[in-house]
Parts: C-alpha cells; sequence; structure tokens
C-alpha cells in the first residue's frame, strides 16, 4: 500500500472511530472537505503542517499516526 493512501485510511479510520463526519472534521482542523476526502482517498501529499494539524484534531501525535507507514 502506498504511504498516501495507508495515512489516508489511518485519518478515516480514526475519524470514524470518533464518530465525526468529514464535514465536521475539516471544520476542526480548518481545512475544505474536499481536501480531507482526498487524504482519505490517499489522493493529497500533505504539508507537514498539516499532518499536525489533523494529528491535533485527531487527538494524537504524528508519530503514532504516521507510525508504520
Amino acid at each position: 500500500m502506498d504511504i498516501l493512501e495507508g495515512f489516508g485510511k489511518r485519518v478515516r479510520e480514526r475519524r470514524v472511530k470518533m464518530g465525526i463526519s468529514q464535514e465536521k472534521f475539516a471544520a476542526k482542523c480548518k481545512l475544505d472537505r474536499t481536501y480531507i476526502s482526498g487524504i482519505e482517498r490517499g489522493k493529497r501529499n500533505l504539508s507537514l503542517r498539516n499532518i499536525k494539524v489533523i494529528a491535533d484534531a485527531l487527538d494524537t501525535t504524528i508519530s503514532e499516526l504516521t507510525k508504520g507507514l
């Protein structure tokens, strides 16, 4: 599995586990919903800044979110 797909899958799994819609999650991250969709589908190559924003919104760390990818 590609690193972008793996990261996106992990983000989606954590978001769903938290019971948050993509729209609400995007608002929490202050990012566009279509951008979040692209991340979850493995179609976006994120900046480190956005990875940090997403990790914070998921109440986790960057290292935990990317472990094993």
